[in-house]
């Protein structure tokens, strides 16, 4: 077998531009982070080649075990990691991980109470375009105009006037922790299912840098990218006392006996077929990372950092949502700056600085303008920036900013951009 530099020189050369972008782009989407080259070698492996539909011990298919040993693997794993009682780690994607929690608990035309998306929200969390706004009713929550903040006085008034059959919690662009005790209060009151969704911050939730929602929600959610830093994909958890905290909720079917196989239903055949095996052994392998000691110095200075960040643009005159962050990211309003979100990250994208233009609390732009960005401190804290580089990488943007149509400061700030990430180098290699 030729190896891809010669099978197709089109697509490597194209590999090896992207490898580069990488190398030389500070990269600030707040949902993206850089792989280990052990879990780069695992998504590239033999088991790319294996069917295997089921679970471990009751597959469809034959010479399934070794597949069987690594899902077993990564299950333990992802238990210890969050002390769960019961994961499937078969979802391909968090999308695929909250259908498959839907496809368990809800029925169409139910009523879901989620996190508004234009304050901060997902977009699985009922948005009108999206298949849970779509099959569902949606009813939001959202932060208050003044603080940036939920409200929890306020989200139990919503849940009491809407008598949702599921509430979830989770974001996209929210900076700070959540108050999960008195979500699990609302939920109980109304007699409503509490689903967290901790794609973003799982990372920073294994190591006890943000609390746990475990002990509170009925069931959790994640992907295995982002702050944990794995391979891109999902992953369903259920807390130590989550099959006998499940209130009025009630399996569909009587063929069920409890939860965890209502939800490994939901998952196969209910939503996907055959797992990615090679997936899931490179989630196996983030998750064995993820328990190291080493993983929890890193999320811990993800926060430092994201903190630096947030301060010196306060600093610099910016805005940021909630005036601040508990987490790996900051909201930027950019609209005292005379800004929108789409001239920013077009304009930063020049200089080789990467961001997303995103929504915030009460924009008066479209979803495809925005009012602001959003920056995220994962991905160049797994390079080994500190809080020092963090607050010049605000400099950098705050130039571009202020000059956004000017070649001149793109060139000087990119100069700037490669000199530092050539201090912290991340890929030698272009493929494995």
């Amino acid at each position: 077998m030729k190896p891809i530099k010669n099978q197709d020189p089109q697509i490597f050369e194209l590999l090896e531009k992207e490898t580069d972008r990488q190398n030389y782009n500070l990269e600030l989407i707040a949902s993206e982070n850089f792989a280990s080259r052990a879990i780069m070698e695992a998504q590239g492996s033999v088991l790319t080649n294996k069917y295997a539909e089921g679970y471990p011990g009751k597959r469809y298919y034959g010479g399934c075990e070794f597949a069987d040993v690594i899902e077993d693997i990564a299950r333990d794993r992802a238990k210890k990691l969050y002390n769960a009682d019961w994961v499937n780690v078969q979802p391909h994607s968090g999308a695929s991980a909250n259908a498959a929690v839907y496809l368990a608990f809800m029925k169409p035309g139910d009523t879901l109470l989620g996190f508004d998306l234009s304050h901060g929200g997902h977009l699985t969390h009922g948005s009108p375009v999206n298949f849970s706004g779509i099959y569902f009713k949606p009813e939001f929550y959202g932060v208050e105009k003044e603080t940036g903040r939920l409200d929890m006085d306020k989200i139990r008034d919503k849940a009491k006037a809407v008598n949702p059959k599921m509430i979830s919690i989770g974001a996209s662009a929210y900076s700070r922790d959540y108050d999960y005790e008195t979500f699990r209060s609302i939920a109980d009151e109304v007699g409503a299912f509490l689903w967290m969704d901790m794609a973003h911050t799982a990372g920073l939730i294994a190591t006890g840098n943000l609390k746990n929602p475990l002990p509170h929600a009925h069931v959790v959610t994640t992907t295995t990218h982002k702050t944990l830093r794995g391979p891109r994909g999902g992953l369903i958890l259920i807390g130590k006392d989550g099959e006998n905290t499940m209130g009025k909720v009630a399996p569909k079917s009587g063929r069920v006996k409890n939860w965890s196989e209502l939800l490994d239903s939901a998952v196969f055949p209910g939503t996907q077929g055959g797992p990615l095996m090679h997936i899931v052994a490179a989630k196996a392998v983030a998750f064995g990372e993820a328990l190291q000691d080493d993983f929890k110095t890193y999320q811990t200075q993800v926060q430092k950092n994201a903190k630096a960040l947030a301060a010196k643009f306060m600093e610099l005159g910016y805005k940021i949502v909630s005036d601040g962050t508990d987490n790996h990211l900051i909201l930027i309003d950019l609209r005292n700056k005379g800004l929108n979100g789409k001239i920013a990250e077009e304009a930063l994208g020049k200089a080789a600085i990467t961001v997303n233009k995103n929504m915030v609390p009460f924009d008066t732009e479209s979803p495809f303008v925005t009012s602001g960005i959003r920056i995220g401190s994962p991905a160049m804290t797994t390079r080994g920036l500190k809080e020092a580089e963090f607050e010049q990488i605000a400099v950098l943007i705050d130039r571009v900013l202020q000059k956004p149509d000017d070649e001149q400061v793109h060139q000087s700030v990119e100069n700037e951009v490669r000199e530092l990430c050539e201090r912290f180098p991340l890929y030698d290699f272009v493929i494995l």
